[in-house]
């Protein structure tokens, strides 16, 4: 029976269980209507935990807890202690993401008739969290908005998360600028977005990082953090668009326009033209922005230009603006730079019809996944905790609409973190792996920053007293690792892959290469105007020197899974055919370490695609070395 598989042994703390465990109770009888505590509880489809203390002594102090001391058990911990490791997820059929059709709500009709007409080609849609919160949490990736159209626009949430928020913020009668008399603002989800814009456009700031932060410093939350968090990532992804649109209103090229007054254009076409809020709100928050920060001269020009924007949809000046070849238009469509749209068509292949469709994946707002630790909570549990859904593919995969993850008490506890789920199914195809003889234990994650599939390894090695050594070149990605896997079994090495000082002799090493990230641009609103093709050179020497860097510290029967979250194909199957060619590697059929996942293409390698199982665009190969 294979390390994936193999079930663990009951403890007493299952027995009981804990908080995570009443808090699953207590949801289920809400949303049942009976009282917490009528009748029996559901069950929970949990399998008996294992003692986590076991293993050698010895290890290093980058383990998050003292060598060879058994755990001392938390009152609070929850009752299911994990699935077993090698389960696929939850039955059914697929599961879209992106907001239903026909669902609307926030402003009654008489209000939007009132407010002019919608600007965006967006279909209709908003995915409103359970949990009724909208804030996203640092490096979630957690975008709202509804369901796209023709168009690429997100829907900035449809007419129930920006339109109302807008009615509430910004449609206030008389107003005259983004302060009141006292100073105050009047406009905090907009000026939030617009610090977000300049952050990213003067100091290079990642908005995932920024936007959560000025949230919380300003206590915007709600459907105002939901507008706010809409402008901010939907004019980031778009910028190609926009400043095009920008350009032909204003009649110069964009890099002739102030970048803080371009900041203020992009906001305001971005609502004009991907969003259901009205002209006239659109075009009055913006210029009351830009009078409040440059004066009646500047603003005048503001309200100019964005008058010209309004008198076309998004889909008039898709058609007046866009390149005629094929790639180019849908590129400039779906607000993808031309590069990065054919080199998805190269991956897709004999699909490169779906092209449009994964580009359009690639601009909705993701769901929040969070990764259940296996001995800590089941996805069962975890999902009735959250209010979510569990997942279609990892067995431990929890799926939100929305809201702060960074809220969650299993998130505080360190019982559960957000991962997407590609990113889990890398760290089990590694597990999954078939080994030429037995596993001694010894795994090592060789790009481990920051520490996410590093800390599901380190869960599921905790299970069968195993250890994992974590390589990560940046001392405070490091620490990231550290934090992630406190109290697993997993010690931390700051030193490059390539030249790590480790002893050979490994039984299984993951590759998580550094690369493009063109499969996470859904989940980074501004990566993809920050990359070109010129990136690829160097990125790929490094992937190529990372895999065999590993290939030389891996024992014989061993097996080494490269990965990367990117489908370009110089960073994946090229580099795997650099490996196979120059060694005597076995390429194993990754398709089958990846249990009722279907559509990862024609093997041996693996890749998952954003329209096609809800994740990241994760490449996976598992190559192994012959006794």
């Amino acid at each position: 029976m294979s390390a994936a598989e193999r079930p663990r042994k009951a403890d007493d703390r299952d027995i009981d269980g804990g908080w995570a465990r009443r808090a699953a109770r207590e949801q289920e009888a809400r949303r049942s209507g009976r009282k917490p505590g009528d009748g029996e509880p559901p069950e929970s489809r949990h399998r008996a935990g294992g003692d986590r203390g076991r293993g050698a002594p010895g290890r290093s102090e980058g383990r998050g807890g003292r060598a060879g001391e058994p755990r001392a058990p938390r009152a609070d911990r929850a009752g299911g202690r994990g699935a077993e490791r090698g389960r696929t997820g939850g039955a059914g059929g697929a599961r879209d993401e992106r907001s239903p059709r026909g669902e609307r709500g926030g402003i009654p009709r008489r209000e939007r008739e009132s407010r002019g007409d919608a600007r965006s080609d967006a279909a209709r849609g908003s995915s409103t969290a359970r949990s009724g919160r909208a804030t996203p949490g640092p490096g979630s990736g957690n975008q709202h908005g509804g369901r796209r159209g023709p168009d690429g626009g997100s829907g900035a949430g449809g007419r129930s998360r920006a339109a109302d928020a807008d009615r509430r913020s910004a449609g206030r009668p008389g107003r005259t600028g983004p302060k009141n008399a006292a100073g105050r603002s009047i406009d905090p989800p907009r000026e939030v977005a617009l610090e977000v814009l300049r952050a990213v456009r003067e100091r290079a700031a990642y908005a995932n990082l920024v936007l959560p932060k000025l949230l919380r410093d300003r206590r915007i939350d709600g459907r105002d953090a939901a507008l706010a968090t809409e402008l901010a990532y939907g004019a980031c992804r778009a910028q190609g668009l926009l400043d095009a649109v920008i350009a032909a209103c204003a009649g110069r090229p964009v890099a002739q326009i102030d970048g803080p007054l371009l900041d203020v254009l992009r906001l305001g076409v971005y609502q004009l033209l991907r969003t259901r809020i009205g002209a006239h709100a659109a075009v009055d928050t913006s210029v009351g922005l830009a009078r409040a920060e440059f004066g009646a001269g500047k603003s005048g020009f503001v309200n100019a230009v964005l008058r010209q924007a309004a008198r076309r949809t998004a889909q008039e000046w898709v058609e007046e603006l866009a390149p005629a070849d094929p790639i180019g238009k849908l590129a400039f469509e779906y607000a993808h730079p031309v590069w990065i749209a054919q080199a998805f068509a190269d991956a897709l292949g004999a699909r490169a019809t779906e092209l449009p469709e994964l580009l359009a994946a690639d601009d909705a707002r993701p769901t929040v996944h969070l990764v259940a630790r296996p001995g800590e909570i089941t996805a069962e549990e975890l999902a009735l905790v959250t209010g979510g859904e569990e997942g279609r593919w990892s067995p431990y995969a929890v799926y939100l609409e929305g809201g702060d993850p960074g809220g969650l008490e299993p998130v505080r506890e360190g019982m559960a973190a957000v991962q997407d789920e590609g990113s889990q199914l890398v760290a089990l195809s590694l597990t999954r792996a078939p080994l030429d003889g037995p596993d001694t234990g010894r795994w090592l994650d060789l790009c481990a920053g920051p520490g996410g599939k590093a800390a599901l390894l380190g869960a599921l090695a905790a299970i069968d007293g195993f250890e994992v050594d974590a390589v990560e070149p940046a001392e405070h990605r490091a620490e990231l690792v550290r934090t992630a896997t406190r109290e697993l079994p997993v010690r931390v090495h700051v030193a490059d892959g390539r030249d790590s000082g480790l002893s050979p002799g490994y039984d299984r090493i993951l590759v998580d290469a550094p690369c493009t990230g063109l499969g996470a641009l859904r989940r980074r609103p501004e990566a993809r105007w920050r990359r070109g093709p010129e990136d690829l050179r160097d990125l790929v020497r490094l992937q190529r020197e990372l895999l065999t860097a590993a290939w030389d510290l891996l024992r014989p029967g061993g097996v080494v899974v490269y990965s990367t979250c990117s489908p370009h194909l110089a960073e994946t199957v090229s580099v795997v055919a650099d490996l196979v060619r120059r060694t005597d590697a076995e390429q194993l059929d990754t398709r089958d370490l990846l249990p009722g996942v279907s559509d990862v293409g024609d093997g041996p390698a693996a890749q998952l695609w954003p329209h096609r199982h809800g994740t990241d665009a994760m490449f996976m190969a598992a190559l192994r070395k012959p006794r």
